[in-house]
């Protein structure tokens, strides 16, 4: 199977001033492009031309996994944010307050971790073998799947994701990211897991 780059589901102006056209162009168009390109190539007559994405992250290693998870995280990190404002699910919402207390708390504990990832990589909230809520973070192209956790949401905490609007400043453009969490997408995503 050939991968195919996905649309962005908003335009690439839709999140300014946070996230600006120009970071949109080169993160999803440039970096995200180039992932999906490279994995096409690498996997082309290997065991893993036929496998999607998941299968690939699971049983790969060295460069085929590394290009396979970005593109995987890059999806879910697109999908993950919307322009208008949108609120966790009840279920959501209800699992937040049992692992977190608090909302707030949640924010606090997320973009805490996100900020203290030294170099490069992502952070997740997934949920655990035992059904918990977890924020996890990944160096690189690491995910959730590896734990065999279940995604809910992610932030790229890669320097392509914010250096055009925010230089060195991880802190600023994480706080304007949690502001375009699409929360419709997270609590989609929590029940796909609670019907299974």
């Amino acid at each position: 199977m050939t991968h195919v780059l996905m649309d962005l589901p908003f335009d690439k102006s839709a999140m300014e001033p946070y996230i600006s056209k120009e970071t949109m162009e080169y993160h999803h168009g440039k970096h995200h492009a180039g992932y999906v390109n490279k994995l096409n190539t690498l996997i082309k007559d290997t065991r893993y031309e036929e496998m999607d994405l998941e299968a690939i992250i699971i049983t790969a290693d060295g460069g085929i996994f590394n290009n396979a998870a970005q593109v995987y995280n890059h999806n879910f990190y697109f999908k993950g944010m919307r322009s208008d404002e949108s609120s966790p699910s009840t279920a959501l919402a209800t699992l937040i307050e049992l692992d977190f207390t608090t909302m707030e708390n949640f924010k606090k504990a997320f973009l805490e971790a996100a900020l203290g990832l030294f170099g490069s990589g992502w952070t997740w909230l997934s949920i655990n073998e035992t059904g918990n809520l977890v924020i996890e973070t990944f160096s690189n192209a690491g995910n959730p799947l590896l734990s065999g956790h279940t995604p809910l949401l992610t932030c790229d905490v890669w320097e392509h994701a914010y250096y055009i609007d925010y230089r060195n400043a991880r802190a600023e453009y994480l706080e304007k990211w949690w502001g375009l969490i699409n929360w419709d997408f997270v609590s989609a995503n929590l029940a796909a897991y609670t019907d299974t």
